[in-house]
């Protein structure tokens, strides 16, 4: 009888092994993916936020530049498009892109590409704003 309980539990040790091993497994992968994912996020959350950040810095510069143009030649009174870019200097400076988890982050950055594509028409200025990843100066 002894002998019979014995391969039983013989038997089942390897029947667990199967189910014990897969857990192991599936704990060590969930571990590693969770570490490796962690890694992974913060690169391509760098990455984009730096995309975002050149953006914007182009929008600034371009307005405060043409700001600066306009109000050396300005007639009497303001004209449309140095209050256009007025507002977009406005947008720009409202934007909260030192913190990540506002809820209208990207709602907002959609109204500053607008009003950017506003003022270049109403400067006659094509606008064609694009990041080259190959030709890129910021390195994270």
């Amino acid at each position: 009888m002894e002998a019979a309980a014995s391969a039983s539990d013989m038997f089942d040790a390897i029947v667990m092994a199967e189910e014990r091993f897969h857990g192991e497994g599936y704990q060590e992968g969930y571990a590693e993916g969770s570490h490796v994912g962690v890694i992974e996020g913060r690169r391509y959350g760098a990455l984009h936020g730096a995309k975002i950040g050149s953006e914007i810095g182009y929008y600034l510069g371009f307005a405060l530049t043409w700001q600066r143009l306009l109000h050396r030649s300005a007639e009497e009174k303001p004209s449309k498009k140095i209050k256009a870019l007025e507002s977009l200097i406005g947008m720009i400076q409202k934007y909260p892109y030192e913190d990540p988890t506002y809820d209208k982050l990207h709602e907002d950055l959609e109204k500053i590409r607008g009003k950017f594509k506003q003022v270049c028409s109403s400067l006659n200025i094509q606008s064609d704003f694009r990041i080259n990843p190959e030709r890129s100066a910021l390195t994270f």
